[in-house]
């Protein structure tokens, strides 16, 4: 595959980042929202201190060295000094449990760590791992250091890494409870965030609001390599980021580009336009209407944009499905979003649409630049089968785990798990996982994620997870009390039978709710927002 980058030495994360810094020396790179940005040149010059302090004490090429922290500017100083010489970078979702860290710590076998002061606590309180170094990321200076000091003469033998080297290891916090290391090469990482032009035009003026964690491949892929590609600015919210702390980050960033996963765009919509139009009957009526819909649509469409800080021209939505409800707002508002579609295994991403091309009501878009796609044991009624993907960004494999990577590689190929079909067109629709599937009395294929986007158009819903109990369709539903007003429902048994009965209308005789009962606590839920069904499957 020919990509739009000759410049480029090979395919290696030092590559890309010298290619920029040579490019970009003084642009702003990186702030938090509301602080100076430093420039790309004070960026390299950052990155060079640490590659020091990596190798003068001990670490060398192949060595793991952990990041565990929430998002900030010294997270890719981290990133790229670890990766700059070959050593592997292991990033750590700061929202995992402590056990789960632990036990990352012992299976890494990782020597160093970057930790920020939030979490220096559960890195002292484990033992049991090979780390000695911990480096602070607040301030990139040491905590602890190893005895075993390097010479000085060691510094100038570190090798610089090979595109088919291993770059980084990333512990996945998956629905079905199996925390997996998937090695990615520097080449998987590079050539994902390089196909990244198939689908978008981005600029060196061009400024990113980061809200995702860096952790997660999504955000650290198309959120920090592919910025850093095209030598644009990058701003963190040092916050939870919560509606009233985006909005406040908006006003000060004014961003061009974000990347988001569907549900802060759910809560976007459900509060600040569904909301809005619910609480007045002359307006549910014309928004019944599919003309003056649009015209509504369209003005709130406009007072969003304004809200983002009125710049706001890529916004990037992935990591679960996005409700078709919420997606056809978007169209008519005239929002500039672009859908992707991805995994861990593959750097992430497989699919995206194009901005500013009219999208496709529920694809996740065509395939990216060098990704080739198939479906694998088609339903000859609905063409509905297993998507296969195969391209330079698909992963190592499994750390330490052949026999899972056996299992999801056939001959080159991903076995993701996920089902869907590919129209004439060439656009990947998606119906679910393949592990959620559940088989109805006469041998349907039912898809709870579809029933669950019917569901969560509701107002009052948070969140709702579809699952079969004694052969029934069962419903379990968080509901927001404060937004849809339902305080004063004196009955939740009744409230729910009669959103039951709405549902039921939409939904084919197959996929029909037998019952729906309300989950009282907030799901548990992966970094990108979706449900780990298997702790409520299993109760």
């Amino acid at each position: 595959m020919q990509y739009p980058y000759n410049n480029l030495e090979n395919f290696t994360l030092p590559s890309l980042l010298n290619r920029s810094v040579k490019l970009y020396t003084n642009q702003p790179f990186s702030a938090v929202v509301g602080q100076e940005a430093i420039s790309y040149g004070e960026f390299m010059q950052e990155i060079q201190q640490i590659v020091e302090l990596l190798t003068t004490n001990g670490i060398s090429k192949g060595d793991k060295v952990v990041l565990l922290s929430e998002n900030m500017p010294n997270w890719a100083v981290a990133y790229f000094a670890t990766t700059y010489f070959g050593a592997v970078i292991v990033p750590v979702l700061a929202d995992f449990n402590p056990s789960d860290i632990h036990r990352i710590l012992e299976h890494s076998e990782a020597k160093a760590a970057f930790v920020s002061d939030k979490h220096l606590k559960t890195i002292d309180e484990y033992n049991k791992s090979n780390i000695e170094l911990v480096i602070r990321l607040d301030n990139l200076e040491i905590v602890n250091k190893p005895n075993n000091k390097n010479t000085t003469s060691d510094i100038k033998q570190k090798t610089e890494p090979n595109e088919d080297d291993m770059a980084a290891i990333i512990y996945t916090s998956g629905t079905t409870g199996n925390s997996k290391g998937v090695m990615l090469s520097h080449k998987n990482l590079v050539t994902n965030a390089l196909s990244s032009y198939s689908k978008a035009k981005i600029l060196p003026s061009d400024t990113f609001l980061s809200i995702l964690p860096l952790a997660h491949v999504f955000e650290c892929t198309v959120g920090l390599i592919v910025p850093i590609l095209h030598g644009c600015s990058i701003y963190y919210v040092d916050k939870t980021p919560t509606i009233s702390v985006l909005l406040k980050a908006f006003k000060i960033v004014r961003p061009t580009m974000m990347l988001t996963v569907p549900l802060i765009i759910e809560k976007i919509y459900k509060k600040r336009v569904f909301q809005i139009i619910d609480n007045s009957i002359i307006r549910r009526n014309l928004y019944k209407n599919p003309f003056t819909r649009k015209i509504l649509n369209i003005i709130a469409g406009k007072k969003i944009i304004k809200a983002f800080g009125g710049k706001i021209r890529f916004f990037a939505i992935g990591g679960a499905p996005l409700s078709p409800f919420v997606e056809e707002f978007l169209i008519e508002a005239n929002f500039p979003y672009i859908v992707g579609y991805g995994l861990t295994e593959s750097a992430p991403l497989i699919a995206g649409s194009v901005l500013g091309e009219k999208p496709k009501i529920k694809s996740t878009g065509t395939a990216m630049a060098g990704v080739e796609l198939k479906i694998k044991n088609k339903n000859p009624q609905t063409d509905i089968g297993e998507i296969c993907a195969k391209s330079p960004s698909i992963m190592m494999g499994y750390y330490k785990d052949k026999k899972t990577t056996d299992e999801v590689m056939e001959d080159g190929w991903l076995l993701t798990g996920d089902l869907g079909y590919i129209d004439e067109d060439g656009f990947l629709f998606i119906s679910g996982r393949n592990k959620n599937v559940i088989i109805g009395s006469n041998g349907e294929n039912i898809y709870p994620e579809q029933i669950e986007s019917v569901i969560n158009k509701h107002g009052a819903v948070l969140d709702s997870m579809v699952m079969q109990k004694d052969g029934k369709l069962i419903a379990m539903v968080s509901l927001d009390y404060e937004t849809c007003n339902i305080n004063n429902v004196t009955n939740i048994d009744n409230f729910l039978e009669d959103m039951r009965l709405d549902v039921n209308s939409e939904l084919s005789s197959f996929s029909k709710i037998l019952k729906f009962t309300e989950q009282k606590e907030h799901f548990v839920k992966t970094p990108t927002n979706k449900i780990k069904r298997y702790l409520y499957e299993t109760k």
